[in-house]
């Protein structure tokens, strides 16, 4: 290991002239610039493979890095600038006389800038059809290096590690070099980029490992999970994407961050036209846009305080949209409103109707005369936000983590974004529900996943009728949510979240006339549950897995 040395150096120098420089460059855009540049200052260039060859295109006469260490590219090109007479002549310090005695003796020439950008790795990962080997292949390792080796010695030598910064390079070289001020402000680019790059590796890492991991072996279903193992360790960079007016309320200050180079999810999001977006609208729209997304067939999903007050699923977005509004026409007011499909002319005739008013639309895209109506028609035009979030797993960014704050620290879990299987689940009574209302069943059981627990949600057909959110017990779940159900609960279902923890939830079921009962299961009362509804004469179905959201 490297030992610090015990004494400082001396004073950095201001103006570094430019006589040589190393170029490496993954990233072509502005190379042209660059080396009409370097050619007219008469800087010697080194450089490796398609970098040097483009620069010869362009006319620069190149240095072939394999000539300067006198060794050949190897390891098909995964070996090309480590090397001391590349290293050494970055790293030399040129106030040091002991520095330059070290070149002198082993013929190394110094670099006064090195000018590299990185494998395009955020890109590659996020092609569908990536493959971990050619992940893999695209770590780099030389150019990281070059980087920070530039990087740390900016007393002396300057790091360009983007295309944007070619014009300022360009400036400096035309005036005599690069000022201490530049080549700091250089430097700490320098080590972003690399943190950056280090960060979205370690993240694929992370989650390429657990992909691959054997799952622990688990006694039984209930007592170990059967998601993969998480990471010992995840490293973010967090950067600000959207500043926002305040938090939940005026007097708290927030903004929308997301993990550099992401473009997935709500953190990818395009906002079309309307006022911006606020804290809370977020939070809905994650709420919205997470539960379109588990149901498979057109669906709409209106959301009020990150709770569905609305979900339908039809033949059409536009019908759907319409069983969806008319759930619960009074929480539906100022709502968030979400599709899975694309949001067509029918839809936005839908919206127009007299009496409605939604904060936000969203959809993976809009159709033109869909927004031109949005933006024309109604009377709060001027302030409906429509945003087109993208398609693609927004999980990719955190390691397949979901992430939640508490005071001073983080929580992450997998995502509860798996559709469940009705094939796998049991009939626990002595009469099984119809196969007419296994599809009803499935949906309610869909939707009561993305509802605040204790949560129970009623069901007719594929719409919701009625919810019951965020109770301390399961029984004022089911009172609330046949209360706002009302006469739809009759020949509807009934979906919960969680176990019953005793029959009296069933007694009420009985009494709203509702048709079948889809729940986990799980508590130690499960017999005497099944008795009630088996007095009741209702079909009930376990589905052995939980879905609680807090």
């Amino acid at each position: 290991m490297h030992t610090p040395p015990s004494t400082p150096t001396s004073p950095s120098v201001d103006v570094v002239p430019i006589r040589r420089v190393l170029v490496s460059v993954f990233d072509k855009a502005g190379l042209d610039r660059l080396a009409a540049a370097l050619k007219a200052a008469g800087v010697r260039v080194a450089s490796t493979g398609g970098t040097a060859t483009a620069l010869a295109k362009l006319g620069v006469s190149v240095d072939d890095v394999s000539a300067i260490t006198g060794f050949p590219e190897v390891l098909d090109g995964r070996v090309k600038t480590l090397h001391p007479h590349i290293f050494a002549g970055i790293l030399a310090r040129s106030d040091r006389p002991d520095d330059m005695a070290v070149l002198a003796e082993h013929s190394i020439d110094r670099f006064d800038a090195v000018i590299v950008n990185l494998y395009d790795f955020q890109s590659v990962i996020t092609t569908p059809d990536c493959t971990p080997a050619q992940a893999i292949e695209l770590i780099d390792i030389g150019g990281p290096s070059l980087v920070r080796a530039a990087a740390k010695n900016h007393a002396f030598t300057s790091v360009v590690t983007s295309p944007a910064q070619y014009d300022s390079f360009i400036a400096a070289l035309a005036r005599g070099g690069t000022t201490l001020a530049e080549r700091r402000q250089l430097a700490a680019a320098a080590f972003e980029q690399t943190a950056t790059y280090d960060a979205v590796i370690a993240r694929w890492m992370a989650r390429h490992a657990g992909l691959v991991a054997e799952a622990p072996a688990a006694a039984s279903v209930a007592d170990v999970a059967d998601d993969l193992p998480l990471p010992a360790r995840v490293t973010f960079e967090l950067e600000r994407r959207l500043p926002l007016r305040y938090g939940e309320n005026p007097h708290q200050s927030a903004a929308l961050y997301a993990p550099a180079g992401t473009h997935l999810g709500l953190a990818g999001l395009k906002q079309l036209c309307g006022k911006e977006l606020s804290y809370n609208n977020l939070l809905d729209l994650d709420a919205a846009t997470r539960l379109a997304g588990l149901i498979q067939d057109p669906a709409a999903v209106v959301v009020k305080h990150t709770n569905p007050c609305g979900a339908a699923s039809e033949g059409t977005v536009a019908h759907a949209l319409m069983a969806a509004m008319s759930a619960d026409p009074t929480s539906a007011f100022g709502s968030i409103v979400a599709v899975n499909r694309l949001f067509d002319r029918e839809c936005a005739e839908v919206l127009c109707g007299p009496g409605l008013f939604v904060e936000v639309i969203a959809a993976p895209a809009f159709a033109k005369d869909a927004v031109e109506i949005l933006t024309t028609r109604p009377t709060w035009k001027g302030s409906v936000r429509l945003v087109e979030v993208p398609a693609g797993d927004p999980w990719e960014a955190t390691a397949g983590l979901e992430l939640r704050s508490v005071a001073g620290a983080l929580l992450a879990q997998r995502p509860d974004d798996e559709c469940d299987d009705p094939a796998t689940w049991r009939v626990v009574t002595s009469i099984a529900p119809p196969p007419a209302l296994t599809q009803d069943l499935d949906f309610a059981f869909t939707l009561v996943r993305r509802l605040t627990s204790n949560a129970i949600a009623v069901c007719r057909g594929t719409s919701l009728a009625g919810a019951g959110i965020g109770q301390t017990s399961r029984v004022d779940a089911v009172r609330l949510a046949l209360e706002k159900a009302g006469p739809k609960a009759k020949g509807g279902v009934l979906a919960s979240d969680a176990f019953f923890p005793f029959p009296d939830s069933i007694e009420l079921i009985a009494r709203a006339g509702v048709a079948a009962i889809v729940q986990p299961g799980g508590s130690k009362r499960d017999a005497e549950v099944i008795a009630a509804a088996d007095a009741a004469g209702i079909p009930m179905v376990f589905t052995a897995r939980r879905h609680f959201r807090h």
